[in-house]
């Protein structure tokens, strides 16, 4: 037996064979006891790790696209609100000239109706004083008349009378 035990000993250094397997034996039992009991919870943990970090970047990312999302159509609706005042601007220009145009029409038709009315009423006057001064003619013709037939007056006389008769209406008036 010697021999066996000389054989598992290399040199003098005294490496032994035997503690060698031993030893591995041993190392094989922690390494299954610590694949079953520390590897599983250990690669477990690492997994949730993993998962909890691709769960944070799969997230950040989504908020990130809604993000992108968000300020496009921000901005979407900040060009269409900017388009619609430019619109109402544009209306109420529009607006504006037409309501200038209608104004000015408006008074021009009013200036034109005033100036028909007080030509109408200057007409109506006219014809008034015409009819008056007929009247006053009408009324010296026979005043002269009857004076002139109650004088016999010469021709003379009676140039002078209807002078100074109209003379008189003159003033009258």
């Amino acid at each position: 037996m010697q021999g066996f035990t000389e054989s598992l000993v290399l040199g003098a250094g005294g490496l032994n064979i035997g503690d060698m397997i031993i030893q591995l034996v041993f190392f094989l039992i922690l390494l299954a006891l610590l694949g079953k009991f520390a590897w599983g919870p250990l690669m477990n943990m690492m997994k949730e790790r993993e998962d909890y970090v691709a769960n944070e970047i799969n997230t950040a990312e989504k908020s990130r696209e809604e993000a992108q999302r968000m300020q496009r159509e921000a901005s979407e609706e900040l060009k269409k609100t900017r388009q619609d005042a430019q619109k109402i601007i544009e209306d109420a220009r529009k607006t504006a000239g037409q309501q200038e145009r209608d104004i000015i029409e408006s008074a021009r038709a009013e200036s034109e109706r005033m100036k028909e009315s007080a030509r109408q009423e200057i007409e109506q006057e006219k014809e008034k004083a015409v009819q008056v001064l007929k009247d006053q003619v009408a009324s010296m013709s026979v005043m002269i008349a009857s004076k002139v037939i109650e004088k016999e007056l010469s021709e003379k006389d009676q140039e002078k009378l209807i002078h100074q008769y109209i003379d008189e209406a003159g003033e009258e008036r």
